[in-house]
């Protein structure tokens, strides 16, 4: 079945496919789906409303209804403010919103989200693509909708609005260092097309502007190269703890493990040490673009 986006974020032909799936191994998640869709069941009933004239009165099929009341599925934003209207809650289902909106995001995508947003320093490497931290809207999309086996719509979107919402750490007070190594070959290939791949370009220039952001190159010229295992990243926090990541090692799993995050933290030196350094890399990329 086809959406139509109308501008309401419903779609014209399969309103009832609005919201997103709860993920069956999210415990923590679905619990709060759960007790979101007891309120709205709660309050329906109060107004002594059907499911069938609860959806009618909001655009909504009655099967959407039952779906988010039974916590099965994740209401979008949109979906919560029309409910509170119809049941007349006075903004108390509205109000749950900022619950909904964490848990509408991959279990996994939201760990990583919280350990970025409480990180005072990130080292990353890229190898295949354009770090996530890093990429517009559109490129990611692209990133996605290439995946095989392909993912349906929704999760497209989902995982997409997940990923915009982690770039929230560019903007924290106070700000974290970040810097970011990215592969020659990930600047060159045209993901997304033309278009998309120069606007990705051009952000990642804009964002080397920030005083807290570094990002080098490494060109695929060098005859050394420290990262030739794949994508890596540290995260350090105000407290001295740590957690890294390194494609290909420790079950590619993130480790805490002091001896651990020494092999990872020495391959980030000695690959940032390897690159071209910000300048240099900065005017490389402006080479890139101006070559599209």
């Amino acid at each position: 079945m086809s959406m139509v986006d109308d501008g309401t974020g419903r779609g014209n032909d399969a309103v009832d496919e609005t919201g997103w799936e709860v993920d069956p191994d999210d415990e923590s998640g679905a619990a709060v789906v759960a007790a979101v869709g007891r309120q709205i069941k709660t309050w329906r009933e109060a107004a002594g409303l059907r499911a069938g004239e609860l959806g009618s009165a909001m655009g909504y099929g009655e099967d959407l209804i039952y779906k988010v009341e039974g916590g099965s599925r994740i209401p979008r934003p949109e979906f919560m403010d029309a409910v509170d209207v119809a049941v007349g809650a006075g903004g108390k289902l509205a109000a749950m919103k900022p619950d909904l909106a964490e848990v509408r995001y991959p279990k996994k995508i939201r760990e990583l989200a919280k350990l970025e947003a409480a990180a005072v320093e990130l080292s990353a490497y890229g190898s295949h693509n354009i770090h996530g931290l890093l990429q517009t809207e559109e490129y990611a999309r692209a990133l996605f909708e290439m995946r095989r086996p392909a993912f349906p719509h929704d999760d497209v979107e989902r995982l997409v609005a997940a990923r915009v919402a982690r770039q929230s750490i560019f903007s924290r007070s106070p700000a974290p260092e970040l810097s970011f190594v990215q592969e020659e070959a990930t600047l060159r290939r045209p993901l997304g097309g033309r278009m998309v791949w120069r606007r990705q370009l051009e952000h990642l220039l804009e964002v080397s502007e920030l005083r807290h952001v570094e990002i080098q190159v490494m060109p695929t010229s060098r005859e050394e190269h420290a990262g030739m295992g794949g994508e890596m990243q540290v995260l350090k926090f105000k407290d001295g703890s740590a957690v890294g990541r390194s494609e290909g090692d420790f079950g590619s799993r993130p480790v805490s493990d002091p001896k651990h995050l020494r092999i990872i933290e020495l391959r980030c030196g000695i690959i940032r040490a390897q690159a071209l350094n910000p300048r240099e890399s900065r005017a490389f990329i402006e080479q890139v673009l101006g070559e599209t």
